[in-house]
């Protein structure tokens, strides 16, 4: 397949949080960097006013000119403003791409412009949640994410929380078929509301996300803490990764439950995850 790729290996050690900024807000940009976000998305789309794009667009490039990283959102392909957004980004090869409204057609115009570069789809229209093993399987495609607001407006669905949890899991279950990091969820727009934050993100990480797409640094902390595992679940996953090594291989049992392949192989996950060195292999 011209535009497929081959089967990948999910690095696990992937940022949570994603802070959007406005591309028109070049004073933003080195704040959000310092808001403790794991990457920022300089955002070209939404947040810029259509007066404001060609301005937005040259702060962008000139943040990455300078050595600034992070995600650029471009412009809709249903936009007079891809074009310039595709040209500008043929200078900046390290910069990772946020692909709105993403689908196979969608994705095939930015490759052709911009061949073998990291890009992340935005899953938000009912076309892309149908085609969406085809996206996660794209050359180039390093992660996906959830657009639930736009997602939700596109399939007639009012709630953009737990309603679209089916549509959740299947982007799950397509990363995780095509080799990708899990996916990153979508945002929580109530800003003042902790609790409301918190249930996302145990919802979105029960469903085999590991990250979240962020409106406001003040969402950052919460979304870096409600990913990572806990304490608890890393001091049980290093007994169980332990109690297999010593196994060597046999089903073994740890307070008082049976410790198998599967389980031991989430509890790597676990610890792949939050970067440890411990492994089962290493144990064997």
């Amino acid at each position: 397949m011209t535009d497929a790729q081959e089967p990948r290996t999910a690095d696990r050690r992937q940022p949570a949080s994603y802070l959007f900024v406005p591309g028109n807000r070049p004073d933003r940009f080195a704040k959000a960097t310092a808001s403790g976000a794991h990457t920022i998305i300089i955002d070209l789309e939404d947040a810029v006013g259509p007066n404001d794009k060609d301005t937005a667009r040259a702060a962008a490039m000139a943040w990455f000119a300078q050595g600034g990283t992070g995600v650029l959102r471009i412009n809709g392909a249903d936009t007079p403003w891809l074009a310039s957004d595709l040209e500008a980004l043929a200078g900046f090869p390290e910069a990772l791409i946020m692909v709105p409204k993403a689908n196979a057609a969608v994705l095939s115009r930015v490759s052709r412009h911009l061949p073998r570069r990291r890009l992340i789809p935005l899953l938000e229209s009912v076309e892309g949640y149908v085609g969406v093993h085809e996206i996660a399987a794209w050359a180039g495609v390093y992660r996906i994410a959830f657009g639930n607001l736009d997602f939700g407006l596109d399939a007639r669905v009012p709630d953009t929380g737990a309603s679209l949890d089916p549509v959740r899991l299947q982007i799950a279950i397509a990363s995780r078929h095509a080799g990708l990091p899990s996916p990153i969820d979508g945002v929580t727009v109530d800003l003042d509301d902790a609790a409301v934050l918190a249930a996302d993100i145990a919802r979105a990480r029960a469903l085999g996300f590991t990250a979240k797409l962020c409106l406001h640094p003040r969402q950052v902390a919460a979304v870096n803490e409600g990913f990572a595992p806990t304490k608890a679940e890393l001091d049980r996953a290093r007994r169980i990764v332990a109690a297999a090594g010593l196994a060597k291989g046999s089903v073994v049992q740890l307070d008082g439950r049976m410790i198998d392949r599967p389980v031991v192989e989430r509890a790597q996950a676990l610890l792949d995850q939050a970067g440890t060195d411990l492994s089962f292999e290493a144990l064997e």
